[in-house]
């Protein structure tokens, strides 16, 4: 590690200890040449990861976007913050534990929904709308079978009149 005061590359570590959860280390370092002390940080770079798009488009992994889908499908639902956050640290995680520097955003979908299904089913149905791209109500219907939902006796003949 260079000192910042005289530049020479030889200083020894004083003190180190853990930070965010050991996301990253402090180090107290001492300049060997001019005994000043000067402090440094380390972390994990992270992998940059490329999610490749339905049409074959690659764009850079985007949190904000993830968010922002997730902030619309949860619009008005009785979800804390935390749960969201819960959400796309889940994504994030799992998409880094892959090892590789690209994914699908089928991947990225999936996995959303995943959480969605056991969070909040009706936050489920609006990102599947979207992700899914329902084109009718049928597409809607078949969705909310799969979750269990069955018409009611009531609802089916009020559809008939």
């Amino acid at each position: 590690m260079k000192c910042p005061y005289c530049g020479t590359r030889d200083a020894r570590v004083i003190d180190s200890r853990e930070l965010n959860g050991g996301e990253s280390i402090r180090r107290r370092r001492e300049c060997l040449a001019c005994g000043r002390r000067f402090t440094t940080y380390e972390r994990v770079e992270p992998v940059w990861l490329m999610v490749i798009k339905r049409d074959g488009r690659r764009e850079p992994f985007d949190v904000a976007k993830l968010r922002e889908g997730l902030r619309l499908a949860l619009k008005k639902r009785p979800v804390s913050p935390d749960a969201m956050d819960r959400i796309v640290a889940t994504v994030e995680r799992e998409l880094h534990s892959l090892g590789t520097s690209e994914v699908p955003s089928t991947l990225i979908g999936e996995i959303v929904l995943r959480e969605l299904k056991q969070l909040d089913e009706v936050a489920y149905i609006r990102f599947a709308s979207v992700y899914r791209r329902f084109a009718d109500l049928e597409d809607l219907r078949r969705e909310m079978e799969a979750l269990g939902w069955r018409p009611q006796p009531d609802t089916v003949n009020r559809q008939a009149s």
